[in-house]
């Protein structure tokens, strides 16, 4: 017998099948019920929906078998939020925005006006299905071979979008920060389009969340002084805050 909880969560499987996804606002304004409510739905034990970037999806684990990224949206929100204000603040009119992988860029998308034009390029699905309900963003989305576990679409071959586009600015995530490694991430796979993005952006803004101070993970993006700035929600510890003022990264916090 289904108890409210199952209820609620059946019927937004239902709504999702006819749309991609539903906003947590609405969802709530759908049921009749607090967002809070919803949050706990889904937290509380395993279904078929996922939270992503403040939108409920159907889980891709339930596909896929597996999935780093609906594994690690629910962890640190607050800090991720706090910083994605700060980087969307930098988006202008205009610009050719350059969204890395991960679940910080959700919120960073979430932040940005929806009246301000500017064109987006992506190569994972979490951040294309933020940004393609931006009504005045034009979106471009990278192709290549689909790796579930994070969600990216990493080159296949020599050619890439980015080759044919310079961005004015590139968000670039980052799951671990250390004075002497520099930037690193979890997954191989992340690194060709990073890296291409660092090299053709006229700006490049580094984002991690304080949770990622002293951490080394196996994928190395590059040495700090590769960014224009960090933006994270705290400062970080005297030894990487000392290797940030060498290499003259700015830091841009709350």
């Amino acid at each position: 017998m289904e108890n409210r909880r199952d209820e609620r969560i059946n019927k937004l499987a239902q709504a999702i099948k006819r749309i991609d996804k539903i906003h947590l606002k609405e969802a709530a304004r759908l049921l009749g019920v607090s967002e809070m409510t919803i949050r706990r739905d889904l937290n509380e034990q395993p279904s078929c929906l996922v939270l992503l970037g403040g939108y409920i999806v159907n889980d891709p684990k339930s596909v896929h078998g597996h999935y780093f990224v609906s594994d690690q949206q629910s962890h640190n929100v607050n800090k991720k939020q706090q910083l994605a204000r700060l980087a969307a603040e930098l988006v202008k009119p205009g610009d050719t925005v350059f969204f890395d992988c991960g679940t910080t860029m959700p919120w960073v998308i979430d932040a940005i006006d929806e009246s301000l034009p500017f064109t987006a390029v992506c190569c994972a699905i979490n951040t294309f299905l933020a940004l393609k309900v931006k009504s005045a963003c034009r979106v471009i989305l990278s192709g290549g071979e689909f790796h579930p576990d994070n969600a990216v679409f990493s080159p296949h071959g020599s050619l890439s979008i980015l080759d044919e586009i310079c961005p004015t600015l590139a968000f670039i995530s980052a799951a671990g920060l250390d004075a002497q490694q520099g930037a690193t991430c979890y997954n191989a796979n992340e690194l060709p389009m990073k890296l291409r993005a660092m090299a053709r952006a006229q700006r490049k803004m580094l984002l991690a969340d304080s949770s990622k101070f002293n951490k080394i993970l196996p994928a190395r993006i590059g040495e700090l002084g590769q960014f224009d700035a960090l933006i994270s929600d705290a400062a970080p510890p005297e030894a990487l805050a000392q290797q940030l003022r060498q290499q003259q990264v700015a830091l841009l916090l709350p």
